[in-house]
């Protein structure tokens, strides 16, 4: 079955000729409320990559307080965050297609804020470890529910904008963490916080984690108020929604020669995106003596303007292709951006610190762009009752390879590939750049996937139809 693109007299999101719930006919919520929650989710996910990343900007100190070695900095910032993370991000995102969104949000905040407290106070490698557990447990909730939030919060010609405001978030919390923490490591080690309750006496490094632990409280309380939008149903009229696991899964199968490709190639993207945010700070720190207040200042503050204008652009320009070229625009535009990020891996041939800035900097700028593209193509991809799930999916990719590889890998190279601490350039580069062939199959969506009409949403069948708008 194809179905001609909607006339200018059909009411939106209405195709001629195709009977639709009415569900699918409720008005959108006000733009106010809708972006509001969507600046919530931003900030959500800007404490959620500072508490996640933080401790790229807290190696050293970490390292001569808890006598770890670089190995085990890898492992706290790698497989004890990935693991638990991945693994309990798929029922996570399943509870966030079946419960109500928001307090799927909410006890992941609360969640991942007590984690955080526990590192700061953590007296040992293995308790900072578990801590970092309950802190991937909280922070696995967040983007599963919340993208769902949003697809059923704006149209697809403004989906894109308002997922790359939200991936913002994602994208320069790692620069916030390197930037506020450098200044707190400096605010600490000036004795800032003598006297202060819960901060006097601690190390400057606990300081930090425990400030950003508090800090999840004020933002649990903003999120409360938050009005769950109606789920938007993509079934067409006398046919069951799918509800259960099988029935999502017969769903997914029709268009796995889409969805995978785009979730293994925005993990493959996040092994770089990861490995640099953990490692970059030690580098500029070992080998170009820089201290954490200026590596904080340089670098996060880099980080941040990257990550701020590759989400937003790559938000609207991906909506420009699906309006053009339909929703295969959004997959050709993701390609580009990310072939254009690989060169910036070779961090190996700098020979300044403003080289490495510059080639973070760029690679953030290209890779934040097509992971954010990517992203909103998942969502226009599966059905509504999956959208949780699919975002699981991609981030148990994204962390399990990006972080659980990216991070791990690199400190684990330095230390028995090279056996050098001051060869994390090195350790960085043999890492990523191998993995400089597959965003190309980005691609491999065909030129007007599924019978999609150009400028729609996808709205999905039964199992074993093709899907169509």
């Amino acid at each position: 079955m194809q179905i001609a693109p909607p006339d200018n007299d059909s009411p939106a999101g209405v195709i001629p000729g195709v009977e639709i719930t009415n569900r699918d006919l409720q008005p959108w919520p006000r733009p106010v409320a809708a972006w509001t929650a969507v600046a919530l989710f931003c900030v959500a996910a800007v404490l959620s990559y500072t508490d996640r990343q933080i401790l790229s900007l807290l190696v050293d100190p970490i390292r001569a307080d808890l006598g770890i070695s670089d190995t085990q900095v890898g492992v706290l910032q790698g497989v004890a965050f990935a693991l638990i993370y991945s693994v309990a991000g798929l029922p996570l995102g399943r509870l966030a297609d079946m419960l109500p969104r928001r307090a799927v949000i909410c006890a992941g905040v609360g969640l991942w804020s007590i984690g955080t407290l526990l590192c700061g106070y953590a007296p040992s490698f293995w308790v900072l470890f578990a801590g970092r557990l309950i802190v991937g447990v909280g922070e696995a909730a967040l983007a599963p529910a919340a993208m769902s939030m949003i697809a059923d919060m704006f149209p697809a010609e403004r989906r894109g904008l308002a997922t790359g405001v939200f991936v913002m978030g994602m994208t320069i919390g790692g620069g916030v963490a390197i930037a506020i923490g450098g200044a707190v490591l400096g605010l600490a080690a000036a004795g800032g916080f003598q006297g202060i309750p819960l901060l006097d006496g601690l190390a400057a490094w606990r300081a930090v984690l425990v400030l950003l632990g508090l800090a999840g409280l004020p933002l649990l309380l903003a999120l409360l108020p938050i009005r769950e939008p109606a789920r938007r149903s993509e079934a067409l009229a006398g046919e069951k929604e799918a509800t259960s696991l099988r029935e999502i899964f017969a769903q997914l199968a029709t268009v796995r020669t889409v969805l995978i490709p785009v979730i293994v190639c925005c993990a493959f993207m996040s092994v770089g995106d990861f490995a640099l945010i953990a490692w970059a700070p030690a580098l500029l720190s070992r080998r170009y003596a820089m201290t954490p207040d200026a590596v904080g200042l340089a670098l996060g503050s880099l980080v941040v303007v990257a990550g701020v204008v590759a989400t937003v652009a790559g938000g609207v320009i991906s909506d420009v292709a699906v309006k053009r070229y339909g929703p295969s625009g959004r997959i050709w535009v993701a390609t580009l951006c990310a072939v254009l990020a690989f060169p910036f891996a070779l961090v190996a041939l700098a020979s300044s610190p403003n080289q490495v800035l510059a080639a973070v900097t760029l690679w953030t700028l290209f890779s934040s762009a097509a992971g954010t593209i990517g992203i909103t193509a998942v969502q226009e991809i599966v059905p509504n009752r999956a959208r949780g799930l699919s975002v699981s999916f991609v981030a148990f990719g994204n962390i399990m390879l990006g972080l659980g590889g990216g991070a791990t890998l690199t400190g684990y190279v330095t230390d028995h590939v090279f056996a050098d601490p001051l060869a994390i350039g090195q350790s960085l580069t043999l890492v990523i750049a191998p993995l400089g062939g597959p965003p190309s199959c980005f691609s491999s969506m065909p030129p007007e996937p599924l019978g999609v009409s150009v400028g729609e949403p996808v709205r999905h069948l039964s199992p074993g139809r093709h899907a169509h708008a």
